[in-house]
């Protein structure tokens, strides 16, 4: 099989998955979530296993990655728009929703900190939250309560920033040592 598929199918399980979280089935779309990460692992594997590996396989990957991604969050910034989050008597909809939104911002800009210094030559891999650990963070988020979900979300949004900053930081260190 073409790793290409694999990429595709994962880009059309996340918008699943966003149109899940979007109508509100929390539980539903976590496990796409995961179902569409495993999707992610297996075009590279495949990639290599095949000797399928090429440029275009690799940004082809990396782009549908980021679309993934947006759409999840476009899905979860969708449903807590029209959803109340009452605890101790307050509604929490608006702080959520700006932690969807920083926990976007994040990751994209981890991985634009990441190619960005792989098209300048350098290797960029450093920091303490990957994609990877994005997705897990949604999808178990998800998958118990609506409130883990948003422990997750604020979890991403900090550390999705931090690791960007790292990475930024990482090269500015590379280049002046």
């Amino acid at each position: 099989m073409n790793p290409n598929f694999f990429t595709t199918v994962g880009l059309i399980l996340s918008a699943v998955a966003a149109y899940i979280l979007g109508t509100g089935h929390l539980h539903w779309g976590g496990a796409m979530i995961l179902i569409a990460g495993l999707f992610d692992i297996l075009d590279g594997r495949v990639a290599r296993a095949t000797n399928r590996v090429t440029k275009f396989g690799a940004l082809y990957d990396s782009t549908l990655d980021r679309y993934g991604e947006v759409l999840i969050f476009f899905g979860l910034a969708y449903y807590f728009s029209r959803s109340e989050l009452m605890l101790w008597g307050f509604d929490w909809s608006t702080l959520v929703i700006l932690s969807v939104s920083m926990a976007l911002g994040g990751s994209v800009m981890t991985s634009y900190v990441r190619a960005r210094a792989e098209g300048l030559g350098l290797e960029c891999k450093v920091g303490i939250m990957q994609r990877s650990d994005r997705l897990v963070y949604l999808g178990i988020g998800a998958l118990f309560f609506k409130f883990t979900l948003v422990l997750a979300l604020i979890l991403i949004a900090i550390m999705a920033n931090i690791t960007a900053i790292q990475r930024l930081y990482h090269v500015w260190k590379t280049e002046n040592t």
